[in-house]
């Protein structure tokens, strides 16, 4: 045993080290300013409480998109027809059960999980989509939605109250990723408001990123991967091994507009984000988990409301998990969430978006088939 003044110097030691440890790492963040300390980065926990419970005997489907409007509310467009019958038991003739209903596709909450508004489905004047897929809601008050079956290959646009307004190409068969007219099966929109352009993620059946003007829906500009022609030949099956692909791959699943005028848009399967300028130049990209297979790493990405937009978070439907990715360089700072059916855990999560304080909602399919809220906990905003 060591004697009594070895222990004392030795806690003394002890002492000066942990009183020199946080000046060395204040020291680290004032000569590398890009470090990013704990409080800055996004940390969450989940809101087992919302949404609220909704009415009507209503039930969920898959959840193909989720987006936050100005307002702060919360949209979320599903699947109906995902049911099975002993979930929407009420809805049969005669009723297996007591519940449920399945509410209609589109769904307005505030923050707190109050069902706002409903409505969607086949109307007077319009072909409603054969699978839901992707909804964004614009400044200007019109709301766009999407789906992904064979012959969905339009966006239909809407007023808040669901009134049909117009659309772009057609629920009919595609006609290929470089066609100005018609889409194939798109994934997810974006809205450029100072521009009063619509992107498209375009999609399950192109290979494309495609604009259009938001209000006439006249053709703007389209490219594939990299900036390039997109190609609509068969392609090899995705191999971390190979040479990057050349192309974008299917699905092209979502697409969004930083302030400083970056479009940065999910080749899902390849496991990759590329970023381009608003006329389709190609900038940078990121690889996120190159050895994930399936149905790929790189499903829908959300932007940090802060004023510098710092943050990406990437949602990752195959290993079920969100990403915090620096934007500038696309490092990896952390993540949240696991594969399971807890709240807070995930199963095939699919879409997500933020809000002006930092919440994050998520949409899941497949077996999943909800919505969460994950509210922040650290000061990222500040």
């Amino acid at each position: 045993m060591a004697p009594w003044h070895g222990r004392a110097g030795h806690a003394r030691a002890v002492e000066k080290i942990s009183r020199a440890v946080p000046i060395l790492i204040a020291a680290l963040a004032f000569v590398l300013p890009g470090m990013a300390r704990a409080g800055e980065v996004p940390t969450f926990a989940v809101d087992p409480s919302w949404p609220k419970q909704l009415p009507n005997n209503w039930i969920l489907g898959q959840v193909g998109g989720i987006t936050v409007d100005a307002q702060g509310h919360i949209w979320v467009i599903h699947r109906p027809r995902s049911l099975t019958d002993d979930e929407k038991g009420a809805s049969l003739t005669p009723p297996r059960s007591k519940c449920c209903v399945s509410a209609p596709p589109v769904l307005e909450f505030d923050a707190d999980g109050n069902l706002l508004r409903s409505w969607g489905g086949p109307g007077q004047g319009y072909e409603w989509v054969g699978r839901e897929h992707g909804i964004e809601v614009d400044e200007r008050g019109f709301v766009w939605v999407g789906g992904n079956a064979d012959n969905d290959n339009a966006i239909l646009k809407f007023t808040l109250d669901g009134k049909f307004v117009a659309q772009i190409g057609k629920i009919a068969p595609s006609l290929g990723s470089n066609d100005t007219t018609q889409l194939g099966k798109p994934a997810e929109t974006a809205i450029d408001r100072e521009a009063n352009e619509i992107y498209v993620a375009d999609g399950y059946g192109n290979r494309r990123v495609i604009v259009f003007d938001a209000t006439t829906l006249a053709y703007k500009r389209h490219w594939g991967a990299y900036g390039n022609k997109p190609d609509d030949a068969k392609q090899a099956a995705y191999d971390p091994k190979a040479p990057v692909s050349q192309q974008f791959g299917n699905p092209v699943h979502c697409v969004k507009l930083a302030s400083d005028g970056l479009v940065y848009v999910c080749d899902r399967i390849n496991n990759r984000i590329q970023v381009f300028k608003k006329d389709g130049s190609f900038v940078k990209e990121f690889f996120f988990e190159k050895n994930t297979l399936g149905n790929g790493a790189v499903w829908d990405i959300a932007i940090w409301p802060d004023p510098k937009q710092t943050w990406l978070l990437s949602a990752d439907g195959e290993n079920n998990e969100i990403r915090v990715i620096r934007r500038e360089d696309g490092s990896v700072v952390g993540s949240f969430g696991h594969s399971g059916r807890n709240a807070g855990q995930f199963h095939w999560v699919h879409a997500m978006a933020i809000d002006a304080g930092g919440n994050v909602y998520t949409a899941e399919v497949d077996t999943g088939k909800r919505i969460q809220k994950f509210k922040l906990t650290s000061d990222a905003l500040k």
